[in-house]
C-alpha cells in the first residue's frame, strides 16, 4: 500500500518553502511588532538593523484620563450656624442640675490632666495647665469686672467663644459674660486659679498653643 504521509525534514521543508501554521503566525506577529515599534523605518533599514545591532524599539506613553477630583463637602459657615441656632440652650434645658455630671467629668479630667491634686501640688502648675485645658464643666465665678452687676455671678461653664464665657447658675439662669475687662476664679480641690479675661480672648481650641504670662492685669 502506498505511504499515507511523508515526514519532511527540515531542510527539505525548507526547499520546498513548506512552514507550519504555528510558525508562520509567530513569524507574521514579530514583523507586524517590528513594524509598529519602528514606525519611521523602512523594511530595508528595519532588516539591515536587525542584522548588525540591537534595535531601541519605540513605545507610546498612554496619557491617563484626569479624574475629576471629588468636591469636599463644605460645612456650615459661622453665619449659617448662628442663623440656625444649633448651639443655642433651650429654656427648658437650661436647668443647673442637668450640667452636673458633666462637672463632675471635668474634675476628673483636671486631675488626670495635673497627675492627681495632691496638697503639696504647685498652685502655679495647676495654673498653667487649666490655662491650657478645656473649662467646659468648670465652676467659674465673676471676682472683679468694670461692670459691677456681674461680679459674683457663679456657675458652671457650658459654651466658651472667644470673647464670651456662657455659664448656668444654680438658680438656673443662662449668664452671657464678657471676658474683656473681668476676673474669674476656677476651683477644685481646694486650689483657686485666676482668668484675667482681657487676656483670655481665644477660642479654648487655640489656647494650647498660646503663652500666657505669670500674672494678668485689667484696668477697672
Amino acid at each position: 500500500p502506498g505511504e499515507i504521509y511523508h515526514a519532511l525534514s527540515q531542510k527539505e521543508a525548507k526547499d520546498s518553502d513548506v512552514q507550519p501554521t504555528g510558525a508562520q503566525q509567530a513569524e507574521a506577529f514579530v514583523r507586524a511588532f517590528l513594524k509598529r515599534s519602528t514606525p519611521r523605518m523602512n523594511p530595508k533599514a528595519r532588516e539591515d538593523q536587525l542584522q548588525r545591532k540591537a534595535v531601541i524599539l519605540e513605545y507610546f506613553i498612554r496619557h491617563k484620563r484626569k479624574e475629576k477630583k471629588k468636591k469636599k463637602a463644605k460645612g456650615l459657615s459661622a453665619r449659617q450656624r448662628r442663623e440656625l441656632r444649633l448651639f443655642d440652650i433651650k429654656p427648658e434645658q437650661q436647668r443647673y442640675s442637668l450640667f452636673l455630671p458633666l462637672h463632675e467629668l471635668w474634675k476628673q479630667y483636671i486631675r488626670d490632666l495635673c497627675n492627681g491634686l495632691k496638697p503639696d501640688t504647685q498652685p502655679q502648675m495647676i495654673q498653667a495647665k487649666l490655662l491650657k485645658a478645656d473649662l467646659h464643666g468648670a465652676i467659674i465665678s465673676v471676682t472683679k469686672s468694670k461692670c459691677p452687676s456681674y461680679v459674683g455671678i457663679t456657675g458652671i461653664l457650658l459654651q466658651e467663644t472667644k470673647h464670651i464665657f456662657k455659664i448656668i447658675t444654680k438658680e438656673d439662669c443662662l449668664k452671657v459674660i464678657p471676658k474683656l475687662n473681668s476676673v474669674f476664679t476656677v476651683e477644685i480641690d481646694g486650689f483657686i486659679s485666676y482668668i484675667y479675661g482681657s487676656k483670655f480672648q481665644l477660642r479654648s481650641s487655640e489656647r494650647s498653643a498660646k503663652k500666657f504670662k505669670a500674672k494678668g492685669t485689667i484696668d477697672l
